[in-house]
């Protein structure tokens, strides 16, 4: 997963853009008409960019360049429009001459990255976002996903270690963090420390948690769950024993009482936020595993409720989806949108969740409510249309799949998805020309592909 900083770019065009505008040994008219055909050349290549005429917004840029070559302004407009064309080598090459020309400012780097990530260059994206580090300390989040690609887990762990000491860090650090530790070769040997540090200071929990850790890892549950019975007797007030407690009643495979132990620790007013969800996890983890146990992680979830930052039912219905288990993903799917209704991601992954259960009434009242929601997005037109064509309304199907295609922007995948159906939806009507035309259609992007 790619964790993103995105922050509004601003360019002040009077400063920056125009300043480089020389006109000491002109004549006033002259340097009155060249500023204005340099202007016009520039504000129609933004507007023909916000309308996403990306070609025409190069042939306008190149024009200013013409006149202003080493403008690093200009050159990163040139590369913003490249890269919606996926026009990858020429975005690259533009964005490096703006940064050649202006290395200090961030948005001329933060095209690069743009462009090494979505190609899938990470060593290169790897350079970039370390520059990308010097303007915002952020990005050392996208450094970590980045060095995780790349199976640098020594550097992961390292930077996340960096982090942890000047500030929180993420629910997704603290999820790369636990991977790299389960890796045989950052186990530590340091039962005996941990032992000596409790007999010292035995009101310290930390030591008791960490102890009780690397117990559990070597598959020395006795004495873990002795580690856990000391911590209870010395500090009985502990909340923290009921994580211990938690983990190893889940090792044990015992999800009654680890369930019991979970509902402690996430009604605790003691414990992180961050351990609450990391106790969450492991305990959908094991609901997954065992099939078991899907009403007290319903129980579980509904105490995030009132959580802003994470919503939790989501991050849960995505584990479900990816887990190809699609009933479950509804459930929490649907929890999720009547927390916010609008998110469109989960929308579609409810959509294709139905579909995937062969819900297609489902597929069809829902694709049409939201559609008034979002009357432009290409994706819940062909869900409707896909749905009308299970339930044979092959008509209505055809409506809904034409005007969406309309809405289809460098998305070949949709695209291809969006012939099959039509081809689908002629076949019913008994139009085998109109079929095998759509259906040529998608064969002939399947091939653009490869």
């Amino acid at each position: 997963m790619k964790v993103r900083v995105w922050i509004k770019e601003v360019t002040v065009l009077g400063t920056i853009l125009f300043s480089g505008l020389a006109f000491a040994q002109t004549e006033p008219d002259s340097i009155a008409l060249a500023k204005n055909d340099f202007e016009e050349h520039f504000f129609e290549a933004l507007k023909q960019k916000g309308i996403e005429n990306y070609d025409k917004a190069i042939v306008e840029i190149e024009q200013c360049l013409a006149k202003e070559p080493n403008n690093p302004v200009l050159h990163h407009e040139l590369g913003k429009n490249y890269l919606a064309l996926k026009k990858y080598p020429e975005a690259q090459r533009a964005f490096q001459k703006a940064v050649d020309l202006n290395p200090k400012e961030r948005w001329y780097w933060n095209g690069l990255y743009d462009v090494f990530y979505e190609t899938k260059d990470y060593a290169q994206s790897i350079v970039v976002v370390q520059k990308l580090i010097e303007f915002d300390k952020d990005f050392q989040d996208d450094l970590v996903s980045l060095y995780m690609y790349t199976r640098q887990f020594e550097k992961a762990l390292a930077l996340i270690e960096e982090m942890e000491r000047t500030s929180n860090i993420s629910q997704m650090m603290e999820t790369y963090k636990l991977q790299i530790l389960s890796e045989s070769q950052f186990k530590k040997p340091q039962k005996e420390h941990l032992e000596e540090a409790i007999r010292k200071y035995p009101q310290v929990e930390e030591n008791y948690i960490q102890l009780i850790y690397l117990y559990t890892e070597s598959n020395q549950e006795e004495k873990a769950m002795e580690v856990a019975r000391k911590l209870e007797q010395n500090i009985p007030n502990s909340d923290w024993a009921q994580v211990s407690l938690f983990k190893l009643h889940l090792n044990n495979g015992n999800g009654e009482k680890a369930s019991q132990a979970m509902y402690a620790i996430l009604n605790s007013s003691k414990i992180e936020q961050k351990i609450k969800h990391r106790v969450l996890n492991e305990f959908l983890i094991f609901v997954n595993n065992t099939n078991t146990f899907d009403k007290e992680l319903e129980k579980a979830v509904d105490t995030f409720g009132d959580e802003t930052t994470v919503n939790v039912a989501k991050e849960v219905g995505i584990f479900f989806f990816n887990k190809k288990k699609a009933d479950k993903a509804i459930y929490y799917f649907e929890k999720s949108l009547l927390k916010q209704k609008d998110d469109i991601l989960v929308i579609e992954l409810l959509l294709q969740a139905y579909t995937e259960s062969n819900r297609f009434d489902k597929v069809s009242k829902r694709s049409e409510e939201y559609l008034e929601m979002y009357p432009t997005q290409a994706r819940l037109y062909y869900y409707a249309g896909l749905a009308q064509n299970q339930l044979k309304n092959y008509k209505k199907a055809i409506t809904f799949l034409n005007t969406g295609m309309d809405f289809v922007v460098g998305d070949i995948d949709l695209e291809i998805n969006f012939n099959i159906q039509l081809g689908e939806a002629y076949n019913g009507l008994g139009d085998q020309t109109k079929k095998y035309t759509y259906f040529n259609r998608a064969e002939q992007l399947l091939k653009q592909k490869k």
